[in-house]
């Protein structure tokens, strides 16, 4: 596939989820064709449900550089993930990767459903 990688992405991530997204693909030893597929997908308690994985390019993707991290997201996910923050935590109570969407009206308290 092969597209342009683009510039601008519409999602960012923190220092933390950079840090834990470059540990986790070094541990997984993926080839340098992999890289983290960010979207969407119907379904979870409020409608939506994140995905976060990692992944080759797809038909219909966009591909973003994020210091240094390989990034895909299908173009219609844009819509719902525009100005989105991936965090990760790492405390006592919560460990994981953490979304902060502004595009989400409502949240489910399992932090990785919502609605739109």
């Amino acid at each position: 596939m092969s597209t342009a990688v683009e510039t601008a992405a519409p999602v960012s991530l923190t220092e933390g989820a950079k840090k834990e997204v470059k540990k986790l693909m070094s541990q997984q030893e993926l080839g340098s064709d992999f890289g983290l597929r960010l979207g969407v997908e119907g379904g979870g308690c409020s409608g939506m449900n994140y995905i976060l994985g990692f992944d080759q390019e797809k038909e219909g993707d966009s591909e973003y550089d994020i210091d240094g991290i390989r990034v895909f997201m299908h173009k219609a996910h844009g819509l719902y993930l525009a100005g989105m923050q991936v965090d990760f935590q790492d405390g006592l109570n919560a460990r994981g990767f953490v979304f902060n969407n502004p595009n989400a009206a409502s949240t489910c308290g399992c932090g990785t459903s919502f609605s739109v």
